[in-house]
């Protein structure tokens, strides 16, 4: 299963979906995890909030495709519902303080055991 990570630094979760220039694509499963790739959204900055247009969402929606998690560190209603129609979850982690290499190693251990439903839902699109 593919999840994606919204990151400024490579390290948190700390992007906004909306203004997030790169997401950083993990291979999960329950054997572990291991980097695909770096998903670069050429103009999306902070700087530009109020010009998130259709043709970024839907540059950003396509090239997460493949994804079953996005991992944002936040995302407005409207890109999330495009997410899940796509078949896409977005997650917000507890803080923007936790680690990815965190996240992704919690994940492995949930994959090993009993998934939450979320969880077992994304599994289903892998």
């Amino acid at each position: 299963m593919k999840i994606a990570f919204t990151t400024s630094d490579r390290v948190h979760v700390n992007a906004h979906f909306g203004w997030a220039q790169e997401a950083d694509v993990y291979e999960i499963s329950d054997a572990g995890y291991k980097f695909i790739e770096t998903l670069k959204f050429p103009g999306s900055s902070n700087q530009d909030k109020n010009a998130e247009s259709d043709d970024k969402t839907a540059s950003k929606l396509e090239a997460l495709a493949d994804c079953a998690i996005v991992y944002v560190a936040s995302i407005g209603g409207i890109p999330a519902a495009k997410l899940i129609k796509r078949g896409v979850m977005p997650v917000r982690p507890q803080s923007e303080e936790e680690e990815i290499d965190s996240i992704l190693n919690k994940l492995v251990q949930t994959l090993k055991g009993n998934p939450p439903p979320w969880l077992r839902k994304a599994l289903q699109k892998s």
